[in-house]
């Protein structure tokens, strides 16, 4: 397993979208950021709800999961924002070489564990 993850969220509009993903690439949390479209069917408040959303996939590490986190939740616009990380058991080696170098350097204590 490597280091990295992949976050995700929702979002009801692209501006909000836009926000969040200018936000983490700025505070360099994640070193890409990708912005789609999807259709989401969930249960809330005892109903069955459907709807277009945006959908946000972060490239990120571990270790930045809980500061990713605290960022997204700053400025997500729902009340119980999605926020799903997964780890990324494999990666190209220059893919994850640049990742690496995009995001903010591990924490000393942290690399030396």
């Amino acid at each position: 397993m490597t280091p990295y993850i992949q976050v995700t969220t929702t979002v009801s509009d692209r501006p909000a979208a836009v926000k969040i993903a200018d936000m983490v690439l700025a505070e360099r949390l994640a070193a890409c950021v990708q912005i789609g479209t999807c259709h989401s069917m969930y249960r809330w408040q005892g109903a069955i709800e459907a709807t277009d959303e945006y959908l946000v996939v972060m490239k990120s590490r571990n270790d930045l999961l809980p500061e990713l986190e605290r960022s997204i939740r700053a400025v997500h616009p729902y009340d119980v924002p999605e926020i799903l990380a997964t780890g990324i058991a494999y990666g190209g080696e220059d893919y994850l070489a640049w990742l690496g170098q995009e995001l903010l350097p591990p924490r000393q204590d942290e690399s030396e564990s």
